[in-house]
């Protein structure tokens, strides 16, 4: 069987009715336009789309997704334009080939070590339509799954890390278990393939008493359920070799000591068997303290549901027990693909985290539409909406809020690189520094020795901190210069009634109309009054011309003692004259 009937066949056997001859158009359309390319490994190129047309397949996915991945690289590799492929197939298949293209282009400027959280969610940014992820997923596995073709070690390492730390953890937050897992341990054979080998040996050391052990359990299962009345289907797993070494490195323990590399799997109807079942385990063995979760009451971000729980069952082992309803079951292996063939009744309130908003309008079409086909014709990813991702020149990952500027970027890099900013670069081209950027912007900032921000950018500017950065700037320059300007000295002599209070708010009005005073002194005693002289530094004269007027409307009885240093060098001398 080749590839295409191997490709129609599996997807026959979900959806009987599909447009077969658009498939097989597809396929002799990528055949054409890579005519003469091939893979490393020597294979026609063509080859690669089909396979992860089948992955896809092999997930139940709608044919637009198929067509998709079978064209998925024409675009960016042969002379077939966007035009072409809306032409041929339809407008969707265009923008959806369109955005895996993006997403490539975007991923060649990756390199090891760089920021893979920003990164991942750039490309949930990017991806507009959750499908142009899932062919993206899909197109890693299989480059994965072939990578025996590529000479060089470094670079085998370099996509196998980047897979690792970026389209694993992807896989996982759009629920696609299946592919998370395979990748992490393709991944984990090319990192470290001594850790992977041991693992596997001692695995197959214990493989045939495992077995037993699983049968022996499920058995025990099966007839305690079905005394209370639960019909359930029990399938047990066993965990991949990267999960075990990594419970291995995170628990510090052997292979040996670890007690659940089987996990015991219960398939049941509906969410109130689900709890029953728990009830039957619970009361016919003992918990194992700390291992209860209830993922149904409260889903993980990516809405996964299951129960989990750990039992000492039979023969006193420890037993890691997972009681799911079977769709359930179908999103914990295919995640966001497997929602578009089931139409839920299920309210789902709880999809209301920030993050997964675009869930709530999924589940909205699966119960407004009832053809399946039509379902992820509309998926609108909406993840990180309200952000922008953007490259600096060395490929650091710049999260903005939508909207920024190159501003905003500089001030996000750090605030020297801010406050120098004279000009800018976006993706190689001079740019405004009003411009707006959109995600995978490559931007460079060019600044000068002596540059300085202008007040004007706030205006542009959507971060708090570069506007704080901005205001801040020019307020030290403020100081600074008001520090340097040229300060004037006055003597007022004021009657202030001799009453509680009286004192403090003439000294308060001085200081109100920003007025300094730097010597204060009481120069007459009266029964109903005190005369003081305040001698008062002024930094602008409108202040101390507002501080006059407000004395004369407050009734102060006040006058101005000019140069009054000189007339009090002048009075010492006359005293000494007379004492001599």
């Amino acid at each position: 069987m080749n590839q295409l009937e191997k490709l129609l066949n599996t997807i026959r056997s979900y959806n009987p009715d599909f447009d077969e001859a658009l498939v097989v158009k597809a396929h002799d359309f990528a055949k054409k336009y890579h005519e003469g390319q091939f893979r490393s490994s020597g294979e026609p190129y063509y080859t690669h789309p089909v396979e992860v047309a089948q992955i896809l397949a092999d997930m139940d996915m709608d044919v637009t997704t198929i067509i998709t991945a079978i064209l998925h690289d024409t675009v960016e590799d042969t002379s077939a334009t966007l035009e072409d492929l809306e032409r041929e197939f339809s407008k969707t298949v265009s923008d959806l080939v369109n955005g895996v293209s993006k997403l490539t282009r975007i991923e060649s400027q990756t390199l090891e070590g760089k920021q893979a959280e920003n990164f991942r969610k750039l490309l949930l940014a990017m991806s507009e339509d959750i499908r142009v992820l899932l062919v993206k997923l899909s197109d890693r596995l299989h480059n994965m799954r072939t990578m025996g073709g590529i000479k060089k070690p470094e670079k085998r390492r370099r996509i196998s890390l980047e897979t690792l730390e970026i389209y694993a953890p992807l896989a996982e937050r759009v629920g696609v278990h299946r592919i998370k897992e395979e990748l992490e341990d393709l991944s984990f054979q090319k990192l470290n393939p001594d850790a992977r080998n041991l693992v596997v040996e001692r695995l197959s050391i214990n493989k045939k008493n495992r077995e037993n052990s699983f049968k022996e359990i499920s058995k025990n299962f099966t007839k305690i359920l079905k005394n209370s009345g639960v019909n359930a289907k029990i399938v047990g797993r066993e965990k991949t070799p990267f999960s075990i070494w990594k419970k291995m490195q995170s628990k510090r323990v052997s292979l040996e000591q670890l007690t659940d590399i089987i996990g015991f799997r219960v398939i049941v109807n509906d969410v109130v068997t689900c709890y029953k079942v728990l009830g039957v385990f619970h009361s016919n063995w003992s918990t194992i303290p700390g291992r209860f979760k209830d993922y149904i009451s409260t889903p993980k971000i990516n809405n996964y549901k299951s129960i989990h729980t750990a039992v000492i069952g039979p023969n006193k082992e420890r037993v890691a027990i997972q009681i799911r309803t079977q769709q359930m079951q179908e999103f914990a292996e295919r995640g966001i693909a497997s929602h578009w063939i089931y139409k839920s009744s299920e309210k789902v309130s709880h999809l209301a985290l920030k993050e997964y908003d675009w869930l709530r309008d999924l589940v909205e079409i699966m119960e407004k539409d009832t053809n399946p086909e039509h379902f992820l014709e509309y998926t609108k990813l909406q993840m990180f909406q309200d952000n922008v991702f953007c490259f600096t020149p060395k490929g650091e990952v710049i999260k903005l809020p939508i909207g920024a500027s190159p501003i905003d970027f500089a001030y996000a890099v750090h605030t020297k690189i801010g406050d120098s900013l004279s000009s800018c670069e976006i993706n190689g081209r001079g740019s405004p520094l009003q411009s707006v950027l959109k995600n995978g912007d490559l931007v460079n900032i060019i600044g000068t020795k002596n540059g300085s921000p202008s007040l004007e950018w706030l205006s542009y500017a959507k971060t708090g901190k570069a506007r704080a950065a901005i205001r801040r700037y020019w307020q030290l320059k403020k100081n600074v210069k008001q520090n340097s300007e040229k300060k004037y000295i006055s003597s007022l002599c004021i009657k202030i009634p001799n009453l509680p209070g009286k004192l403090g708010e003439v000294s308060s009005l001085i200081g109100f109309h920003e007025n300094n005073i730097i010597n204060m002194e009481i120069i007459s005693k009266k029964t109903d009054y005190l005369e003081f002289i305040f001698d008062i530094q002024i930094r602008e004269l409108k202040n101390y011309k507002n501080l006059i007027s407000e004395l004369k409307l407050k009734e102060y009885k006040f006058r101005i003692i000019r140069h009054r240093k000189k007339d009090a060098f002048l009075r010492r001398i006359f005293k000494n004259f007379k004492r001599n």
